[in-house]
């Protein structure tokens, strides 16, 4: 999922200020703790493009072959990227 950079801080001051005043959480200071929460964010949000990535490399060794036998890359892409997200067992 691609969201714009200025939104993943937004979204992760947004949970840092809502852990506060919910009294799930004590800091001293909110912007370490605020940088730590982008910095997963940011992870997280990329595992979608790494694993978009993975499934362009692998394509790329089939695609004669897909060329040959007509199937789409578009459906191969799919289908290759369902597999991958099973195995790796993420949530996307």
């Amino acid at each position: 999922m691609n969201l714009q950079k200025e939104y993943v801080h937004y979204l992760s001051r947004r949970i840092v200020e809502e852990l506060i005043k919910r009294d799930m959480i004590e800091v001293k200071g909110t912007s370490l703790l605020q940088e730590r929460v982008v910095a997963v964010m940011e992870i997280e949000l990329s595992v979608e493009e790494r694993i978009n990535e993975e499934v362009r490399s692998i394509l790329k060794d089939y695609t004669e072959e897909m060329r040959r036998t007509g199937v789409s890359y578009q459906e191969m892409f799919k289908i290759v990227k369902n597999k991958l997200v099973k195995d790796k067992k993420v949530i996307l």
